[in-house]
């Protein structure tokens, strides 16, 4: 049967993954770091995806597809509560029964969207990749109440200042968190911070916290708002 669909475009998507979360139906995924429509019969054709997604990467079409399939629908929705469904929402708890703290996807300050509803009053946390692995208690110590976003500025080899300096023009944040390790390279993601700051011209509360190689936190350190 031919009727209204939703049709992403995979060249806007950035795989923020909030049209996934804005879906009642379970009809969008996160594949490959894009989103997708996972089958046509869990889409209704009412589009609460579409006014979600910050890149306008949604549109209606009219096409051939399977009619809505209600029964399918409320399978779905049954089997993932009973699984989980990391990505699209608040996470599991991890396999140790240690609950996660995450609250935000995607995570890497690359694929972040610039504007998302998660960020208005956040507490942001930009934190280098090796931090999670150095720091046991890094989901209980640092990603409870706070947004996180990570990188590494070494392997990454780019300038995270402008997308950083983006979110805090569209967003509302209250304050940042650089989570750094003590070796130099990741000075990088303090100065990007620190670089968008004065390019927002926001004056948001600052710390930076320094981890060692060893798991220990060397320095807690606010710093001025300029």
């Amino acid at each position: 049967m031919k009727r209204t669909i939703i049709r992403i475009d995979e060249h806007k998507c950035n795989g923020c993954g909030i049209c996934a979360e804005a879906c009642h139906e379970g009809a969008i995924g996160i594949v490959d770091g894009k989103a997708k429509l996972l089958r046509d019969d869990y889409c209704d054709g009412l589009g609460d995806c579409l006014p979600a997604c910050p890149e306008g990467a949604i549109t209606f079409v009219k096409r051939e597809a399977a009619a809505y399939d209600a029964e399918a629908v409320a399978m779905n929705k049954k089997n993932s509560s009973e699984a989980g469904s990391p990505g699209t929402g608040t996470p599991p708890a991890s396999g140790s029964g240690a609950p996660i703290r995450l609250s935000n996807w995607p995570v890497q300050i690359r694929l972040a969207p610039s504007r998302a509803p998660y960020f208005d009053g956040a507490e942001l946390l930009v934190a280098a990749d090796c931090t999670a692995y150095a720091y046991s208690g890094f989901h209980t110590h640092f990603l409870q109440n706070r947004v996180a976003l990570i990188g590494c500025p070494k392997l990454d080899g780019t300038d995270y200042s402008w997308k950083l300096a983006e979110i805090l023009r569209s967003s509302d944040i209250r304050s940042m968190t650089v989570l750094r390790m003590e070796v130099p390279c990741c000075g990088g993601l303090e100065v990007a911070v620190n670089k968008a700051l004065q390019d927002s011209g926001k004056s948001v509360p600052l710390r930076v916290i320094t981890i060692s190689i060893d798991g220990k936190i060397l320095a807690e350190d606010d710093v001025p708002a300029v």
